[in-house]
């Protein structure tokens, strides 16, 4: 997997919607319910850097690669909704990188 420019952004999609779901599952109601904002100021600026690493790597490997408007948008798309990363790794990225190792 992290032999590939496609590999490694399927890695950070994960990591960027996993970083999405802790926070807003598990951190902001902590933050709310119980006054306790410690989760939030921790995993925050962890979730952020991971969302503009996303989000470069993504246009970096869209634009090198020369993919469809409709491709990189729906991919750059994907880091705004709960499980939309794991959704485009599934139905997008893994298809193009195993088409990219065919070749």
């Amino acid at each position: 997997m992290l032999k590939s420019s496609i590999g490694r952004l399927r890695l950070l999609g994960y990591a960027e919607g996993l970083s999405l779901l802790l926070l807003i599952g598990v951190a902001v109601p902590l933050k709310y319910v119980y006054h306790n904002p410690a989760l939030v100021r921790a995993l925050g600026p962890v979730h952020g850097a991971l969302f503009l690493l996303f989000i470069v790597n993504t246009l970096r490997i869209g634009l090198e690669d020369r993919w469809r408007a409709a491709t990189l948008g729906k991919v750059l798309l994907s880091c705004i909704i709960p499980f939309g990363t794991f959704y485009v790794d599934k139905v997008i990225l893994k298809p193009l990188q195993e088409t990219a190792s065919d070749q």
